[in-house]
């Protein structure tokens, strides 16, 4: 989606993306009421559906009272209203204000009607303070970008139409219309990065260096230029050093043929690919250092919360922590239902003449690699040990306690997703059960 220069308009809305519904995210605050009455304002000259939503977080007593105003205003205006209830909570070492980000995001991504385009309030000082927020935290590029006007979300886009107007007009705009809006206590509590950062640090350097939020607001821009160019320049280095059908793997080798800074970029698009939440430019480099340079037959491990990056022999391979298996489990089976276990998904397809035949009458029992394990698979001679063909089939160590075993008894019949035991095949014109065993993907919790 393009945002539409065609048309200039009187308000503050001068540029808004064409659309035949507009969501405004609609919190009370002055802002987002500056943003819904210019929009309705101009209704005529879109001609698109408008309708409000509000984010109830729960985190204030007056959180009612402020959606009841919130739906008032609407109501006076005309506006379909809704209002989304979350759960803003904070997880451990992670603070209110992102938990409360992360959880309004989602809830509206989750909400927002195919094709719309969700409209937000944040402005040109917002931008600044985003920006400086970043830079303390010692982000690059891709943070220092700060918000973006444009970007998808959900089943449609969002879009913020106000990142290039100063909070003074946006405060002018209102005193002029005569609006009301609520005030949330917790903007003034400087305990909070970016309320210190308003309300006492960016007045002081605004004094001294006028203009300031759009020369920040301009950096941002030049920063997003080089996110972009960096994502361009991982994009050829993951061709480069990708495992076939496998984007949770990459080649090593190739991998250490690219100079550390390329490795490092290579390395934080392959960890957001996959869904994964990106570490700290420390863990990174441990990354590099202890999984990449590690002797060969070393089974290095690299992980922060929500992730690690392991490596078995020239491949490195990133997941989600995987539950822990107890080797004495046992499931009953009837293999006509998908069976979930704590490392992926079991299920079987009925074939003739292949396959693991099913003795009659006996129950199936699913199990996990206990140690010692030997079995003779279908067409070799001789009897192996599991360990040796976990070996020859090139299965991570991590993985292998995972694998399912099928029993019948307290026979071993077949390894799922490798192998039937000799005698428990199906022949030519039996029935059998083709076993399929797909692991959790890499951002599976």
């Amino acid at each position: 989606m393009t945002i539409s220069k065609s048309k200039p308009r009187p308000s503050l809305l001068s540029r808004l993306p064409d659309a035949s519904h507009y969501c405004i995210a609609y919190s009370g605050g002055l802002d987002s009421h500056v943003l819904l009455h210019a929009l309705t304002a101009g209704a005529g000259d879109h001609g698109a559906r408008i309708t409000a939503v509000h984010v109830d977080h729960g985190l204030q007593q007056q959180s009612g009272d402020w959606a009841v105003h919130c739906r008032d205003v609407c109501t006076e205006l005309g506006v379909p209203f809704e209002v989304l209830h979350i759960d803003a909570r904070s997880r451990p070492g992670e603070s209110p204000e992102a938990a409360a980000r992360r959880a309004r995001y989602q809830a509206l991504a989750d909400w927002l009607p195919k094709d719309a385009v969700l409209l937000t309030a944040q402005h040109l000082d917002d931008q600044a303070e985003t920006l400086l927020l970043q830079l303390f935290r010692g982000a690059g590029p891709r943070g220092l970008a700060a918000m973006p006007v444009e970007a998808p979300l959900g089943a449609g886009r969002l879009v913020r139409p106000l990142l290039e107007r100063s909070r003074s007009e946006i405060l002018e705009y209102a005193s002029r219309h005569r609006l009301r809006w609520v005030e949330d206590p917790s903007n003034s509590d400087t305990r909070y990065d970016r309320n210190l950062l308003r309300r006492q640090l960016l007045p002081s350097i605004r004094q001294r260096w006028r203009g300031v939020d759009k020369v920040l607001a301009r950096a941002a821009a030049l920063q997003a230029d080089q996110a972009e160019l960096a994502t361009a320049l991982a994009g050829i280095d993951l061709a480069g050093c990708s495992v076939v059908r496998q984007p949770a793997q990459l080649d090593g080798k190739a991998l250490r043929r690219l100079v550390r800074s390329r490795q490092r970029n290579l390395l934080r698009h392959w960890i957001d690919a996959n869904h994964l939440p990106l570490p700290a430019q420390v863990i990174i480099d441990r990354i590099i250092d202890t999984v990449l340079s590690a002797r060969p037959d070393a089974s290095p491990i690299v992980h922060w919360p929500g992730a690690e990056v392991r490596r078995y022999r020239q491949r490195l391979y990133i997941m989600s922590p995987r539950p822990a298996v107890d080797p004495r489990q046992r499931f009953t089976w009837n293999l006509h239902q998908p069976l979930p276990l704590a490392g992926g998904l079991l299920s079987a397809a009925p074939t003739t003449g292949g396959g693991v035949r099913v003795p009659q009458n006996t129950p199936l029992q699913v199990g996990f690699r206990q140690g010692g394990e030997v079995l003779q698979p279908t067409g070799r001679a001789g009897h192996h040990a599991l360990k040796k063909l976990f070996q020859e089939w090139q299965v991570p160590e991590w993985e292998r306690a995972r694998v399912p075993l099928l029993f019948s008894d307290s026979a071993l019949i077949a390894v799922a997703g490798f192998c039937v035991c000799e005698g428990f095949q199906a022949m030519a014109g039996e029935q059998g059960f083709e076993l399929h065993w797909q692991p959790a993907s890499a951002g599976d919790r």
